[in-house]
């Protein structure tokens, strides 16, 4: 690494391995056993713990703290990590802990945007393009599929799964699982609808929207087989969501509320 990039305030361990085009903040402390990848940020007052494996290209901001040990009783100090992907953005003061079992990780993966005042908790699991607005806090063993949106506050339990293009209203508290594909929201908690815009963005539109359109239908009137619904990529994907024993089950839909026609 190079010494012009990290300023002088600054604690790097020496068993610390930065690529060289990292630049480290006033302030901020990073431990050993930690590797950043290139053209990398750890803003100021930030602070990596030990047994982190940061990619490239991503934005560590002011008083983050990545890699503390995980809020769990049974934790006896075993060696876990926290692996993050690339091109992500971890805004200030978010927190992300390490595993409480040996040998497991946090996986935060890339082109992610964590907001501000964002808690992982340890053992989760997030896929790609996941924004999670200010505030949000995921309990242990959270699964966050790919092209996740979750408003500002919502929270999600302890073991429950958030599938991959749904998007979850502000200040919701999952205690059950959301359907992927699908908006999710209200009080109570329910599924409206699909989730037409980044489905659309993301060129799922067509025949293959069409399909979607009807496994929700198919969902909403109770049939989980999905019997008689085309197997496209999605719908494949979605059949096997739904085969993974779910701890909780997942939550049921709005009245009244029918799949979006848009996007065909």
């Amino acid at each position: 690494m190079s010494d012009s990039l990290i300023h002088p305030t600054a604690i790097v361990s020496d068993g610390a391995i930065l690529h060289p085009s990292v630049r480290v903040g006033p302030g901020a402390v990073i431990e050993g056993h930690v590797e950043i990848g290139a053209n990398s940020t750890v803003g100021p007052h930030a602070v990596i713990r030990s047994f982190c494996r940061i990619g490239s290209n991503n934005r560590i901001d002011a008083h983050a703290v990545i890699g503390g040990d995980p809020q769990h009783t049974d934790y006896d100090g075993s060696e876990t990590w926290v692996v993050i992907g690339d091109n992500n953005v971890v805004r200030e003061f978010v927190t992300v802990h390490r595993p409480f079992l040996a040998g497991a990780e946090t996986r935060i993966g890339s082109n992610c945007h964590l907001m501000a005042g964002v808690h992982v908790g340890h053992d989760t699991i997030m896929g790609d393009n996941v924004t999670l607005t200010s505030n949000v806090l995921l309990a242990g063993h959270v699964e966050v599929g790919d092209n996740v949106v979750m408003g500002g506050a919502a929270g999600a339990h302890q073991f429950t799964r958030i599938g991959p293009f749904c998007m979850v209203a502000g200040f919701v508290p999952l205690r059950k699982d959301a359907l992927p594909f699908t908006l999710i929201g209200g009080d109570p908690v329910r599924h409206y609808r699909l989730n037409t815009i980044g489905l659309r963005r993301n060129g799922v539109k067509g025949d293959r929207y069409r399909a979607l359109e009807a496994a929700f239908k198919a969902l909403r009137d109770g049939d989980r087989e999905l019997s008689g619904i085309e197997d496209t990529d999605e719908v494949a994907y979605l059949r096997t969501w739904l085969a993974v024993k779910s701890k909780y089950g997942s939550y049921g839909f709005a009245r009244g509320k029918r799949g979006s026609k848009r996007g065909r």
